[in-house]
């Protein structure tokens, strides 16, 4: 069983960048793709990009394309979401889990799991 922990988030003006990090704390992280997530006051948690296990595969949520890069190190066991281009609408509770669906948007379809606390991120205006 994969537990995550992400940091990172923070406050930060329009336009600016941040760059969140989810470390596996147990579990083997190697074989799993990884999700991250995000969810806004009064919103559902959303999805916002995925990587596969290699690390070669990616796929974002409109939203964010062309602003957002998730990576992964797999000998570090920590996956990366890179934030650039931020904008107020970006502010939220970001998560990160291991999933083994790919290509969907709908958490249901994903079946993410091993969620960490959260990291806030909040992008004034």
């Amino acid at each position: 069983q994969v537990q995550l922990v992400e940091s990172g988030g923070g406050l930060v003006q329009a336009g600016g960048s941040l760059r969140l990090s989810c470390a596996a704390s147990e579990g083997t992280f190697s074989g799993y793709n990884v999700g991250w997530f995000r969810q806004a006051p009064g919103k559902e948690r959303e999805f916002v990009a995925g990587v596969d296990f290699s690390g070669r595969l990616t796929y974002y949520a409109d939203s964010v394309k062309g602003r957002f890069t998730i990576s992964r190190d797999n000998a570090k066991k920590t996956a990366y979401l890179q934030m650039n281009s931020l904008k107020p609408e970006d502010t939220a509770v970001y998560y990160c889990a291991v999933f083994r669906g790919w290509g969907s948007q709908r958490l249901a379809e994903l079946g993410p799991t091993g969620w960490g606390q959260g990291t806030q991120v909040t992008v004034s205006s």
